[in-house]
């Protein structure tokens, strides 16, 4: 059975952010170079309300179907990064630990970095052992201003 592919846009404190889901969840959310022809749907709309409101410090918790594809190991990576509670964050080590598998650091920051629903599963949650930004597909700014707006310690800048 095919399903329909969904795509919207939402202008954002940190540039557009592309919006693509199925008939059943929630596909991808990434930062858009570029825009195509939009075709929302109830999801996408719904996204894109539940981003709004994280943007202006109103949602800490996201609730919509994700349909992310990829492959197995992939998938249990970001489960477990959903998991990371809002204004927290784990090391590439502390991931692979959960997954019973301390010498997957390297793997583990692989799927991470293809993550493909950025903000809603929080890959910039996480950073490296020593507690500094490590990669971020969006841009390390777009990575320090997102842990900057889920934990604005006075003095707190990464």
């Amino acid at each position: 059975m095919k399903t329909s592919q969904y795509i919207d846009y939402l202008d954002s404190p940190l540039g557009p952010v592309e919006i693509s889901a199925s008939d059943t969840g929630v596909e991808s959310v990434y930062f858009a170079e570029s825009q195509q022809e939009i075709s929302p749907n109830q999801i996408t709309e719904q996204c894109k309300q539940q981003l709004i409101e994280y943007f202006y410090g109103k949602r800490k918790e996201f609730q919509l179907p994700l349909t992310p594809k990829g492959t197995n190991f992939q998938r249990q990576v970001w489960k477990k990064l959903a998991g990371i509670p809002y204004g927290e964050t784990k090391s590439y080590s502390d991931i692979a630990v959960q997954l019973n598998n301390p010498k997957a650091v390297r793997a583990v920051g692989a799927a991470n970095g293809k993550n493909p629903i950025s903000i809603i599963v929080p890959c910039h949650r996480v950073i490296g052992s020593n507690g500094t930004l490590t990669g971020y597909a969006g841009g390390l700014k777009r990575k320090s201003w997102l842990l900057n707006l889920e934990n604005p310690q006075e003095g707190m800048v990464f």
